[in-house]
């Protein structure tokens, strides 16, 4: 499943979909020394970069004190996507990742995954028949939030959520790196062999995915930077085209953008998925190569 892992790290926008649809867990999880936090600046430039997890349990403690520093100070918040409209993003799913006369899903995945497959679906409140009609990829991103639903994680806790509340709340702008359609594009263009294989890596069992999800958890809260490196150059390069897509093509349009914002004065907090944030792939890296220093400071 570690294709799988790989996907639950770096996929943002379509939580958004799922949580109008499904219910949510409850759980809890405290940090002891809080996620890894970064930071980026120059003589009248201060850039903090962040690692989240897009839906979490109820009542996980992420805001430890130089994370809330950093947010207090920031005058601005970037996400991946803005948060704004899920249903905007359900209808691109609909334009994008239905099609007609496509084999039942199950039919699909091997024989052996079926029970599994089938018990995802009877857990979401979802009629079976919407599945059918879903693309391979539109299929595994449902999927795979259905997973961290079941597993107790909360899509309306992820940290996007949060953020975009605490600097409404301060009437601070928000800004996107990217659109839905640009997100969910990346994976529509994604081959039928990557797609294929990106839908078997998310039927997976409940206890096996929980567990997972829960050591995810934990790399995060403990700033576990290594733990997470270690593992995702492992996983991601075992599908090269979905590392293109979803990890190199956007860490390098996000030091570009980085690079770019450096030019103007102010304090920014940029928050995307902790996968991109680890590894030999990672922001850091591609910032580093252009002669950019991001410097842990949590």
């Amino acid at each position: 499943m570690t294709l799988g892992k790989f996907f639950k790290r770096i996929v943002a926008g379509a939580a958004l979909m799922t949580a109008a649809l499904t219910g949510s867990g409850q759980a809890s999880a405290r940090a002891p020394q809080g996620p890894a936090l970064w930071k980026i600046g120059d003589t009248d430039t201060t850039i903090y970069l962040f690692g989240t997890i897009h839906t979490l349990p109820e009542n996980t403690q992420w805001d430890v004190p130089p994370v809330a520093r950093a947010i207090a100070q920031s005058d601005t918040l970037v996400l991946e996507l803005l948060m704004d409209h899920p249903e905007q993003t359900a209808a691109l799913v609909g334009q994008l990742g239905v099609s007609p006369a496509l084999p039942p899903l199950a039919d699909r995945v091997p024989p052996e995954k079926r029970a599994t497959l089938q018990k995802l679906i009877a857990g979401s409140g979802i009629p079976p028949a919407f599945f059918n009609s879903l693309e391979n990829w539109a299929a595994a991103v449902i999927l795979t939030d259905l997973t961290f639903i079941q597993a107790g994680f909360s899509p309306d806790r992820g940290l996007e959520n949060q953020l975009t509340a605490i600097y409404r709340q301060a009437n601070k702008p928000i800004l996107g790196l990217e659109t839905a359609a640009q997100q969910l594009g990346f994976l529509d263009a994604l081959p039928p062999d990557a797609q294929r294989q990106l839908l078997l890596s998310t039927v997976e069992d409940p206890e096996q995915a929980k567990a997972e999800l829960r050591g995810m958890l934990h790399a995060w809260l403990s700033g576990d930077v290594k733990s997470i490196a270690t593992s995702f150059d492992k996983e991601t390069r075992e599908s090269p085209a979905l590392r293109q897509a979803l990890l190199l093509k956007r860490n390098a349009a996000w030091a570009q953008w980085i690079a770019d914002r450096l030019q103007k004065p102010g304090t920014v907090f940029i928050a995307v998925g902790a996968g991109h944030l680890a590894g030999s792939d990672s922001l850091q890296q591609m910032l580093k190569a252009r002669g950019i220093k991001a410097r842990r400071v949590n």
